[in-house]
């Protein structure tokens, strides 16, 4: 059996006296802060996933399972370690591409908001998700995939996923893929994912977030990519946690290279682990034809209360009281729709979210309202 590793939804009582703790000049107060913080989390609902084999492609196929094709574009090289990884944590200066079909077993045979991973790949697709096909791309072949998700589908609209903090790449695939299919997003699902170590610890928070600060430009490489496939006609972007970091970063470089997208309609900001003056000073600087921003936040969110102390006690933009000045009057003044998700309920409000915005944000919102998940953040780290 492969080497595999527990990977946990943790319950929220990690917002401490420590989690307030200012970690700047001392690196072991804040893995301490960390510590103590997972250390108080409740295990629950933990599932097995294992470290190697999750991509390489299954040879069985069964009749009642969902074939869900998440087409790629990525800042990662490709892994010479395991080629079921396809790529690795390590930054590539070059945009590479490539298509990963996820097959979900049918709803009866699993709980709806959660992957069912292998524990031994390639795993059984009747209960499992597996890797129905994998392959990398050129830019030409991205594109004519993009043209041929959207016929065999019926689509024309795109939705671009930006992961957040601490995400291997099949991770990544894997989350989107069962947001997409327990969703039934009408989209064309392309993931950007960016060098996040995705090591399962705190330890790896202040590398990924100057990776995430350097991954911009990439970004809006690939949104001009898929705007310019005249089988699209209208783009959604939804981030989460450090990836809306990448995308306000792509958005002001789309900017300064010439101006607005026109298909690009909604950006949504899920959780978004930034500060709120640096937020309100990017969407300041993208000018009147930007697109429609939805800012999704929770006061109750445990992720943020962590990444707030990492980030030297500055406030996250994903948990502001947006009643109180001076958030409500700066997000009035530059038209953000708020949607607060404080007390809810589920299980998890860092991947609660959303009010409806558009049809796909409607049907967004109905996912992450449930509890969903969107990736695997600081409350849900554990050794690997």
């Amino acid at each position: 059996m492969q080497a595999t590793t527990f990977v946990c939804r943790m319950h929220p009582l990690a917002a401490s006296k420590e989690n307030r703790m200012h970690p700047r000049g001392c690196i072991a107060a804040s893995l301490q802060v960390a510590a103590a913080a997972l250390t108080m989390l409740v295990f629950a609902s933990c599932t097995m996933r294992p470290l190697q084999g999750v991509l390489i492609p299954s040879s069985e196929a069964v009749e009642a399972t969902s074939q869900v094709p998440i087409l790629i574009g990525t800042t990662r090289t490709r892994s010479s370690s395991d080629p079921g990884e396809m790529f690795s944590r390590e930054p590539s200066s070059e945009m590479a591409f490539a298509q990963v079909t996820v097959s979900i077993p049918p709803d009866g045979s699993r709980k709806v908001g959660e992957i069912q991973w292998p524990l031994s790949p390639p795993g059984d697709p009747r209960k499992e998700f597996v890797t129905a096909s994998a392959g990398y791309l050129d830019r030409t072949e991205f594109g004519a995939a993009v043209t041929n998700a959207a016929k065999a589908r019926h689509l024309n609209k795109a939705m671009v996923f930006v992961h957040g903090f601490n995400n291997r790449f099949d991770d990544a695939v894997y989350r989107y893929a069962q947001f997409v299919h327990d969703g039934q997003l009408p989209v064309i699902p392309v993931l950007f994912s960016w060098p996040s170590q995705g090591a399962g610890n705190l330890g790896s928070y202040d590398h990924d977030r100057k990776v995430a600060s350097q991954s911009g430009a990439a970004l809006a490489e690939l949104l001009d990519a898929v705007s310019a496939n005249p089988a699209v006609k209208e783009i959604t972007f939804v981030c989460h946690s450090m990836g809306c970091l990448v995308t306000l970063d792509a958005l002001r470089s789309r900017v300064s290279r010439g101006g607005s997208v026109p298909k690009l309609k909604n950006v949504a900001l899920v959780a978004p682990d930034i500060a709120f003056d640096e937020f309100i000073g990017a969407v300041g600087a993208l000018g009147p034809r930007r697109p429609r921003i939805g800012l999704f936040l929770s006061q109750d969110d445990v992720a943020l209360k962590i990444s707030k102390s990492l980030a030297g006690g500055t406030t996250r933009l994903g948990d502001i009281n947006p009643q109180e000045e001076p958030y409500r009057s700066a997000l009035a003044q530059q038209k953000i729709v708020v949607f607060d998700l404080t007390h809810l309920g589920g299980d998890d409000s860092h991947s609660r979210a959303f009010d409806e915005v558009s049809s796909v944000m409607g049907m967004i919102k109905q996912r992450l309202a449930q509890g969903q998940q969107l990736g695997e953040d600081a409350t849900r780290t554990a050794a690997r």
